[in-house]
């Protein structure tokens, strides 16, 4: 089974804020811990609104961001959505890790 996970980018690290991203790296991740495909994708504007749309319509399992609203972050879990959250570093350094299992909320990751 594939895992897709989304990190909201602020160049090629994860976005400080959520909701002022406008840019995304979704990753198709297998249960081996694999990166299968990455895709970057750019939005029109910062919107949490629609960062969270975009992960509802893909049917994203994982997000891994800096700072989140509590309002969407409660939305996103009660969707069904890991969030992990306060993490700052480089994007593909930060998905190894998740993918290692060894990510956590507030990891600051060099």
């Amino acid at each position: 089974m594939t895992t897709k996970v989304m990190i909201p980018l602020h160049k090629d690290e994860v976005a400080p804020r959520f909701d002022l991203s406008t840019e995304v790296l979704m990753a198709w991740c297998s249960d081996e811990g694999n990166v299968e495909q990455e895709k970057l994708l750019i939005l029109p504007g910062p919107s949490a609104e629609r960062i969270c749309h975009m992960a509802m319509t893909e049917h994203v399992q994982a997000i891994i961001c800096g700072g989140i609203d509590q309002e969407v972050f409660d939305y996103l879990t009660w969707k069904n959505v890991d969030v992990i959250d306060d993490v700052i570093g480089r994007a593909t350094t930060v998905l190894r890790r998740y993918l290692s299992g060894r990510l956590h909320r507030g990891d600051i990751v060099p």
